[in-house]
């Protein structure tokens, strides 16, 4: 499992990505929403949710709140 930060530096790497695909290609709601099979942003949308809410649970974790999912 990887840890809070790894978690935040794969995020920001995906963000990076997302931002320089966008500056070269344009962005249309399809291409974020409905990629379809083999687009370069087929799965960013669902991987990038699931580390979101992955250091979500960390960082609640960390200050024993009452946040559950």
């Amino acid at each position: 499992m990887s840890t809070k930060a790894e978690l935040i530096q794969e995020l920001l790497e995906m963000q990076r990505n997302f931002i320089k695909y966008e500056n070269e290609n344009g962005m249309h709601p399809d291409d974020y929403y409905n990629p379809g099979a083999g687009h370069e942003l087929e799965n960013y949308k669902n991987d990038f949710m699931e580390k979101a809410v992955q250091v979500l649970d960390m960082a609640h974790e960390e200050k024993d709140s009452s946040w559950k999912r």
